[in-house]
């Protein structure tokens, strides 16, 4: 699967407005043959700070970046970012999350 991770750092002034504005953007994303998940975050110690963890089967990441919802969110979300977004790219064994083996919950 492709995994993807990506930091967005919000302008203080779209900070509680942000999932709104990615709402639209969210849910036609999980909606795509071969999204496998597409979850947000915010971080605990910066509140302007989301974290988007998102996967694909295979090749859908490319089918997902040109389509047209995506287009449009990169225009939306531009004048809500204080900097250009951190994003860690890479293919990962599995479809699924997998167990953690240091902690097992009875």
């Amino acid at each position: 699967m492709i995994l993807i991770v990506v930091k967005f750092h919000t302008k203080p002034e779209w900070t509680e407005k942000w999932l709104d504005l990615v709402d639209g953007f969210t849910k036609a994303t999980r909606s795509e043959p071969g999204n496998l998940w597409f979850d947000w975050s915010r971080s605990v110690e910066n509140a302007d700070e989301f974290v988007l963890v998102e996967a694909f089967k295979d090749d859908a990441a490319e089918s997902h970046v040109t389509s047209a919802h995506f287009q449009q969110a990169m225009k939306d979300m531009l004048p809500a970012l204080a900097e250009t977004p951190h994003i860690i790219n890479t293919n990962v064994d599995g479809e699924e999350w997998s167990r953690m083996g240091e902690l097992a919950v009875d």
